[in-house]
């Protein structure tokens, strides 16, 4: 919710899914995004799967994962599992909250 509250008053547009199949859900229901923000250890449905699902049908979709439990290899096992298709950043929790929004900016194209 935290995360939730900063992008929304950053300007952000957000759609919230509960866990991985949740946010699939809404893709395949046509909910419109601009980048997958995710973590890596939810029910139903990880991330790193969540990931490979969306980037099979949007490979250049920009992905940023937030994780307690980076995986070895960090971002580079998750880039090759989901394809060398668009970015996709790793953060480590915790997160510094401005560091991700000028991630986030960057990867939308968005000027402060």
């Amino acid at each position: 919710m935290a995360i939730e509250d900063l992008l929304i008053a950053s300007g952000y547009a957000v759609l919230v899914a509960a866990d991985g199949q949740e946010a699939l859900e809404a893709a395949g229901r046509g909910e419109s995004f601009d980048l997958l923000l995710t973590d890596l250890r939810m029910p139903r449905l990880g991330g790193r799967e969540l990931i490979q699902r969306l980037r099979a049908a949007r490979p250049d979709l920009p992905v940023v994962v937030m994780t307690g439990y980076a995986p070895p290899g960090g971002a580079d096992s998750l880039r090759q599992d989901a394809g060398n298709g668009g970015p996709l950043l790793l953060f480590t929790k915790p997160i510094e909250p401005a560091l991700l929004l000028d991630a986030l900016d960057r990867l939308v194209g968005r000027t402060r």
